[in-house]
């Protein structure tokens, strides 16, 4: 069992940043994050493979958004510059404990351990 504890959401207006962090509490293979805005569907954000490690990004957010780890104490950062008020969501941090092929990282029902969602709120 994995617990994924979650920080960092808030209220910013567009243009401005944000960070999220995710800890694990023992061994992932990679983790992820997922966002969902009221009325639409759970979509990935970015995934993070840890043996490249290698990183992985929805096209929305890519050269916006960066996810990094700290692997002295299993932290995955999500770093969100250039905020839109198309950003707004519940952001959830999810991870897997065995093998995921990369062209599937952002499919959610594959992740195993999901956090308890950080909101994320940008206006404009």
């Amino acid at each position: 069992q994995v617990h994924l504890v979650e920080s960092g959401g808030g209220s910013v207006q567009a243009g401005g940043s944000l960070r999220l962090s995710c800890t694990a509490s023992g061994y992932t293979y990679n983790m992820g994050w997922f966002r969902q805005a009221p009325g639409k569907e759970r979509e990935g954000v970015a995934a993070i493979f840890f043996g490249g490690p290698t990183t992985d990004y929805a096209d929305s957010v890519k050269g916006r958004f960066t996810i990094s780890q700290d692997n002295a104490d299993n932290t995955v950062y999500l770093q969100m510059n250039s905020l839109k008020p198309e950003d707004t969501a519940m952001y959830y941090c999810a991870a897997r404990v065995t093998y995921l092929a990369q062209p599937d990282w952002s499919r959610s029902n594959l992740y195993n351990y999901w956090g308890q969602g950080t909101q994320v709120t940008v206006s404009s």
